[in-house]
């Protein structure tokens, strides 16, 4: 947002602070000295500033503007005497009200994964059923491949047919990153934004899509490169979905945890470092075998640091103003060379190999001792991440890193650690460390003796 330097007058001419406020059905403009708050119904926090000089007149206008979003954690989410799914989103106890007292059918527009249908599709339907829900499932294929604004538009055109009442009647996406991404971008070019429900059923959509603002497709052959900043009215999280989700994506999404574990918070990379193997074989659930309630409280606590972490970092940068971002580790080179690869690479797989690299950067800058460096690759590795790909090479490093500079102010902006759990943001990052830190890296973790480092 910009910011206005206040003031009455300035060299070139007289500025002019407006307040506006509401009189009877219209807003009028008054000096902002003379506002009485006690006798003026209602004044808005938005400001026009009005500055005369010789040139002419401009107005700046100052108008805030507030998202609230709920993110819940709940069990039983499709349980149909759980109602969280329709009116969890609503924060008006008035409007609750009325809404479980009036006898008007609520009406609900879903888009769903279409690998998530086929194991809860039966059991969303008897939940809507259950509710008198008057309901359109939409099924999707929502992959990295078809992450389009081709996709977007065809949700819109389903969501146009069902007459949805934006103001209502949220759009509700159950699935995966991807899928609450397009979900998210097509609402909010419905009607210029239609509040939309996002319900990740992967752990990597748990801790991370689930719980910001960022909506988006791919195009141009980059990842997301077109989307919006509008966050969810509400995201309901229920770690039950995990529990049909394959090993793999369970590693997929233990990235992104350790990621935030790096740059935030050692008790949680200590926790991964420990429990890792646990949270694969238990999938995050309640084990009563071998692990007992150790698993349950080690998956709350992973998932409640994780998301807790995260949104410390998200809320006060919705829109990315200030560009410093720690959420950024491991987001450098991955985006290419995901995309370079797809679909091999899983996105949490393809972050922790961008990860693992600038593990060793940081050790090469003299951040991390030889024991962290280790440790941390052994975390990776006991997570069942990949540590290296023959993709990820010193072209696509210095690539990747050009078109930060474009795109980040000039700055290239990046987060290393600097101890377990600690990390700071560096723009000063020179050629030959980043190239002694790519030997070192191909050298000790290339999956096969004979491969050699493209340097």
């Amino acid at each position: 947002m910009g910011k206005v330097h206040e003031g009455n007058s300035d060299e070139k001419g007289k500025k002019t602070e407006f307040s506006l406020v509401r009189v009877k059905s219209t807003w009028k403009s008054k000096l902002g000295k003379k506002i009485n708050k006690d006798t003026d119904d209602c004044v808005s926090a938005a400001k026009i500033y009005e500055s005369i000089t010789d040139r002419g007149t401009s107005w700046t206008v100052v108008s805030p503007i507030t998202f609230t979003y709920k993110v819940t954690e709940t069990h039983g989410l499709l349980d149909p005497s759980n109602d969280t799914l329709l009116l969890g989103h609503i924060t008006d106890p008035q409007q609750l009200e009325d809404i479980r007292k009036s006898n008007k059918p609520i009406r609900r527009f879903v888009v769903i994964d279409q690998e998530v249908f086929k194991i809860y599709g039966p059991k969303l339907t008897d939940y809507l059923e259950a509710n008198n829900v008057v309901y359109k499932i939409m099924p999707l294929p929502t992959t990295e491949e078809n992450k389009s604004m081709e996709t977007a538009l065809k949700i819109l055109e389903d969501v146009n047919n069902f007459a949805l009442d934006r103001r209502t009647e949220p759009i509700i996406a159950i699935g995966g990153g991807v899928c609450l991404d397009i979900v998210g971008l097509a609402a909010s070019l419905y009607r210029r934004r239609t509040p939309y429900i996002r319900v990740p059923t992967t752990l990597l959509s748990y801790i991370d899509a689930s719980v910001g603002a960022k909506t988006g497709v791919n195009f141009a052959n980059c990842k997301n490169k077109l989307g919006a900043y509008i966050p969810p009215a509400a995201a309901f999280l229920d770690l039950s979905f995990i529990q049909t989700v394959p090993r793999r994506h369970i590693s997929n999404g233990l990235a992104e945890m350790l990621k935030m574990a790096l740059m935030k918070h050692r008790g949680l990379f200590e926790l991964l470092e420990e429990h890792g193997c646990m949270l694969l074989d238990t999938k995050f659930q309640a084990d009563n075998t071998l692990y007992g309630h150790d698993s349950i409280r080690a998956a709350s606590q992973a998932t409640h640091i994780a998301i807790t972490t995260m949104l410390e970092e998200l809320a006060p940068n919705l829109w990315e103003d200030d560009l410093n971002r720690l959420v950024d580790f491991g987001h450098l080179i991955s985006p290419a060379l995901e995309m370079k690869v797809l679909p091999t690479l899983l996105h949490g797989e393809a972050v922790n190999i961008d990860m693992s690299y600038m593990v060793y950067v940081s050790h090469e800058s003299g951040l991390l001792t030889e024991e962290e460096k280790q440790r941390i690759i052994s975390c990776m590795v006991g997570l069942e991440l990949p540590v290296w790909h023959e993709e990820f090479s010193m072209e696509l490093i210095q690539k990747s890193l050009q078109d930060r500079l474009k795109h980040s102010g000039g700055l290239v902006r990046m987060p290393l650690p600097v101890g377990l759990g600690q990390a700071e943001i560096f723009n000063n990052t020179s050629f030959d460390i980043l190239h002694r830190a790519y030997i070192k890296w191909c050298e000790e973790l290339s999956v096969s003796s004979d491969s050699t480092c493209d340097v």
